[in-house]
């Protein structure tokens, strides 16, 4: 049985990382689609591996009393909000998201558990490979751009793999973080090393070309409150503005020097979006605070932002507009402090082994500047909203989760929470595999139907045609 569990959690997790990677990397089966797909199939995978684990080791916590019970109370907050929702159908489905984003992310912690550093080694490894991949690819359609005597091309169309440029930034912000990891460590060669610092500085090159402002936001929010978590978090800072620079002379050279020495147009330049313009975020955000106004407690429901046609967005971007808007106050103010109260936890940790250089502190320092850059970044994007960001965001909480270090050991829960957690993360999980079996086949018809209804560009949320408005009669 031991040697059963092992082979298929193997299996499991590969899987996990053929999804993750091929999402993002072929064209073909890429975008916002074909993203929800294998967010869908990789919730499904941690689900088996939950099971699994939960088989032969049944005792383990993953949180406290205290955190499980704000847990129950944001679910229960939850269920009335759906219940009470203009289409229940499609609130279950976002609350039936997030809570497949939490067996996610718990499957990536027992697995840090379970495997140690070798856990570590494994995703940190992929995170290269994966950004490596799409550098390649980055790379190689700028060479074609540029031998295609044309004269103009579009810098938009270098950015591959995802349905908008701003979505590719997200990813851009979960990950640059992580390439830091091993410049930090003593263990790797200065060539080696070299290799990794100029993957970093192609990686910020191609965040600065897709002009996605919500990076900058992000990665500036992280590494000002990093700069103060120690000598480790100053180093981080200086690799991070070392490549910067770097990212910066190269796309002057690539999109600014070589273009005009060749007679070559840009067009989507950078430099001209990166404006102070709310890019029409007044009109969104003034829905989502008069959404709020009108149902503070529970909200219209998960999703029902997107139940509300505009011609700007099927969601805020704006996380805790968000959320107090389909949710309700309450549940924004629960999650809030859990969100707080993690992340204060985490910096203390940071803080109380600032000198330290084991592997495992050093990635902590590059996991929580991961995550506050998105969180930063959610307040002005759907980072929560998109995907492949809600993959990374349950990737990186889970990892988080499975390295920190408890004051008090979390005890296990009874086996009826326990059986009763494994049993909404069993129907979840399931209702979104019946989701996309039911859409999947049919969203061209779909997409038809909103252009006949309301016209207009498609707005992302679940698919990315995602308003689920009616017609108005």
């Amino acid at each position: 049985m031991s040697f059963f569990t092992s082979s298929t959690l193997k299996l499991y997790g590969g899987g996990c990382f053929v999804l993750l990677l091929a999402s993002a990397v072929f064209n073909s089966i890429s975008g916002n689609d074909w993203q929800r797909v294998s967010q869908c199939a990789i919730a499904l995978l941690c689900l088996l591996t939950i099971i699994l684990f939960f088989a032969k080791n049944p005792n383990t916590a993953l949180l406290n009393r205290r955190a499980r019970a704000l847990g129950i109370l944001i679910f229960s907050l939850a269920t009335l909000s759906v219940l009470s929702a203009h289409q229940a159908a499609w609130a279950f489905v976002e609350c039936s998201l997030l809570i497949a984003s939490c067996c996610i992310a718990s499957a990536v912690a027992l697995e840090r558990r379970d495997r140690w550093a070798g856990f570590d080694r494994l995703v940190i490894s992929f995170v290269l490979l994966l950004c490596a991949l799409k550098s390649v690819q980055f790379l190689a359609a700028t060479t074609a751009a540029f031998t295609s005597g044309l004269a103009t091309f579009n810098t938009l169309l270098l950015l591959e793999g995802f349905s908008n440029p701003r979505f590719y930034g997200q990813f851009q912000t979960f990950t640059l973080p992580l390439l830091a990891v091993p410049l930090l460590l003593h263990t790797f060669k200065p060539s080696t090393k070299a290799w990794i610092f100029g993957l970093l500085a192609c990686w910020w090159m191609i965040a600065i070309c897709g002009g996605t402002r919500g990076t900058w936001l992000g990665m500036g929010c992280a590494a000002a409150v990093v700069f103060f978590c120690g000598p480790f978090g100053r180093r981080w800072c200086r690799w991070q503005l070392a490549a910067t620079a770097v990212g910066l002379l190269l796309f002057w050279c690539l999109f600014s020097l070589l273009p005009g020495y060749l007679g070559i147009e840009i067009l989507n330049f950078a430099g001209d979006r990166l404006t102070t313009s709310l890019s029409a975020r007044d009109v969104i955000w003034h829905q989502a605070w008069e959404m709020i106004k009108e149902r503070p407690l529970l909200g219209f429901g998960p999703m029902h932002f997107a139940d509300i046609h505009n011609p700007v967005a099927a969601h805020p971007h704006q996380a805790i507009l968000q959320w107090a808007c389909e949710w309700g106050v309450p549940s924004t103010l629960l999650v809030g402090w859990l969100a707080a109260r993690g992340l204060f936890a985490t910096l203390m940790l940071i803080r109380k082994k600032a000198d330290s250089s084991e592997p495992v502190d050093l990635l902590r320092i590059c996991l929580f500047a991961s995550l506050l850059g998105a969180l930063a970044q959610s307040m002005v994007d759907g980072v929560i909203v998109m995907p492949y960001s809600q993959l990374w965001l349950a990737i990186v909480v889970g990892w988080l989760l499975g390295i920190h270090e408890w004051a008090v050991k979390p005890e296990p829960s009874g086996p009826f929470l326990r059986w009763g957690w494994l049993g909404t993360l069993a129907i979840a999980v399931g209702f979104l595999v019946y989701v996309v079996a039911r859409d999947f086949p049919h969203l061209d018809e779909r997409e038809q139907q909103y252009a006949h209804d309301f016209g207009g560009n498609f707005q992302p949320r679940f698919w990315l045609q995602g308003v689920i408005a009616l017609k108005p009669e």
